[in-house]
């Protein structure tokens, strides 16, 4: 398979996956969702849908049971789109990068904040 086909194809798996979670999921455990990448097989067989949930532990265990619990139907949703032979199953992941960016953005902020008061204090002496 050529990659351009597979980038083409995990574009479009994430845009209709990301639609249906937003869009047509009622459960209520669902919240504070965003698909951040696709990883389709080269054989077109299976694909890893990254989500990032935002809130604490538990809601992201709640809302990551809820996705797994409506997969067949996002599946069933993003091949009705899609309209090709096979397709893909679908696998979600939990995608940290977000939390752990924003968690170095904090760490980063607070060693400027900490910096400042020692620059201050040495203004003043």
């Amino acid at each position: 398979m050529s990659s351009r086909r597979i980038e083409r194809l995990a574009e479009s798996v994430k845009q209709e996956a990301s639609k249906v979670i937003l869009y047509e999921l009622k459960d209520p455990r669902i919240s504070f969702i965003t698909v951040t990448k696709v990883e389709v097989a080269p054989d077109l067989k299976r694909a890893k849908v990254y989500i990032s949930i935002l809130g604490d532990d538990l809601a992201r265990r709640r809302t990551l049971q809820a996705i797994e619990h409506a997969k067949g139907f996002i599946q069933a949703k993003v091949g009705a789109y899609l309209q090709i032979r096979y397709t893909p199953v679908l696998t979600f992941c939990l995608d940290e990068s977000i939390q752990k960016s924003l968690h170095i953005s904090k760490l980063i902020d607070e060693a400027v904040k900490g910096n400042d008061l020692t620059i201050k204090g040495e203004l003043e002496e």
